[in-house]
């Protein structure tokens, strides 16, 4: 991350051995995720496009649920609205961590995450608006597909790449990718909410509440939260506002610090051990594999569709957007707090990871099925313009980044080597003196 501001002022700084080690265990989780993503989604065009694709559009399409409480939804529907917000839910708690018990909760180390992330969804909206100005039939309402970040599928691209990123710019990666998520959220229920349903909204907050209760007091309980959180969950799907921002209100009740016995970690990071697994290896990639099986050839075909401007606007948006917007945001911290890149870092590794930055899935799917309708011909135009966009800015990224990543090789080693053989590498001991 960086510490503008400090009196060493540099970006991308190594932070504190506990955080570091922290995000390598998420990092490790996420990228078994996103390769198990990549196959979901490759099995899924696979499939949409072979001679049995009517069989993949009719398993989609299957209703599942009771109809008296208005959930009999097709399994592409419980995709989306219930596995996605364990996805949320785990975003939720990450995020609380970061700015409560991380390296985040330092206002000056929070600014180029939070800076980068605000100009990666900035930039790719504008370009997909000037792209789609003159459009009309509703084309605008897809604006905001191109601006989310998908870590799972960063992650599966470095680790096929063999590319060895320094502590600071995975750290960078994974925090960018969480604010990334938090706007997203805030975005779906505050632009994608057609219809809202005051009753069910009031009552939500009822189970929530009790749940937050539980939840401060310690309450671990399973058979007393989950169907705590399944009602929420209902509520709020049944208000009109996208059910996966239930998982983000229910992950910020939940206490980070034990107050009462210092500094110790509280639940979020049990929660978070057990639903990362779950979010990482199931929710993502079955959504991945309803949501990523277009048909080419029902688009229109690809020439067809790359002149639409609706995929135009997304995948130039994930690819320049992306790229433009996070370096950009990263030159205005260090312009304005006069910080400096850390040590063996050079704007090309800021590049590197902007470009890995516009690969856009998970949330950018899921944002397209809100924006046109799940199954429409936009909808499909821009399922290939999220898949374009990101093998495009992964293509990118990876020519950047392996190329310098002997450079990288030798910043992980000097992190790493630990002399003393006591668990803690010798630069953050060395850190830690400085401090």
């Amino acid at each position: 991350m960086g510490t503008p501001g400090s009196p060493n002022q540099h970006l991308f700084g190594r932070g504190s051995w506990p955080e570091v080690r922290r995000v390598g265990d998420i990092l490790r989780t996420e990228t078994v995720g996103g390769v198990l993503l990549l196959g979901a989604a490759v099995l899924a065009l696979v499939w949409a496009n072979s001679p049995w694709g009517d069989a993949y559009r009719a398993l989609g399409s299957a209703q599942v649920g009771p109809a008296a409480l208005h959930l009999d939804l097709t399994l592409s529907q419980w995709a989306a609205d219930g596995l996605l917000a364990i996805f949320f839910f785990v975003a939720g708690l990450e995020l609380k961590r970061e700015f409560v018990a991380g390296d985040l909760r330092d206002p000056r180390r929070a600014a180029l995450p939070v800076a980068a992330a605000v100009g990666g969804m900035a930039v790719p909206a504008l370009i997909y608006v000037a792209i789609n100005t003159s459009t009309g039939d509703g084309a605008l309402a897809g604006w905001a597909i191109p601006t989310a970040t998908d870590i799972a599928f960063a992650l599966a691209v470095l680790a096929v790449i063999s590319t060895h990123l320094p502590a600071a710019m995975r750290t960078f990666l994974l925090t960018l990718a969480v604010v990334d998520d938090l706007i997203a959220i805030l975005i779906i229920a505050l632009c994608y909410t057609s219809s809202l349903h005051l009753v069910p909204l009031g009552l939500a907050v009822v189970p929530l509440a009790v749940f937050g209760v539980l939840v401060q007091r310690r309450m671990r309980s399973w058979w007393l939260l989950l169907p705590l959180a399944a009602a929420t969950w209902a509520l709020v799907h049944a208000s009109g506002i996208h059910a996966t921002v239930a998982g983000v209100l229910l992950a910020f009740t939940v206490p980070v610090i034990r107050r009462a016995e210092g500094p110790v970690p509280g639940l979020a990071e049990h929660f978070e051990h057990r639903f990362r697994p779950l979010s990482a290896g199931i929710a993502v990639p079955v959504f991945a594999f309803f949501a990523a099986g277009v048909s080419i050839a029902g688009a229109g075909g690809l020439g067809a569709t790359l002149t639409d401007s609706v995929a135009l606007g997304v995948a130039v948006g994930l690819v320049a957007g992306k790229a433009i917007g996070v370096t950009g945001a990263t030159w205005l911290v260090q312009r304005f707090t006069r910080a400096r890149l850390a040590e063996g870092l050079s704007w090309w590794d800021v590049f590197g990871l902007a470009l890995l930055a516009g690969v856009g899935f998970t949330v950018s799917l899921l944002i397209g099925e809100l924006a046109f309708g799940s199954g429409s011909e936009r909808d499909e135009h821009t399922k290939i313009g999220v898949l374009l966009g990101s093998l495009v800015a992964a293509l990118l990224a990876t020519a950047v980044l392996r190329v310098r990543n002997r450079h990288y090789q030798r910043i992980c080693a000097v992190e790493e080597r630990d002399t003393d053989a006591d668990g803690i590498p010798d630069a953050y001991e060395t850190d830690d003196l400085r401090r």
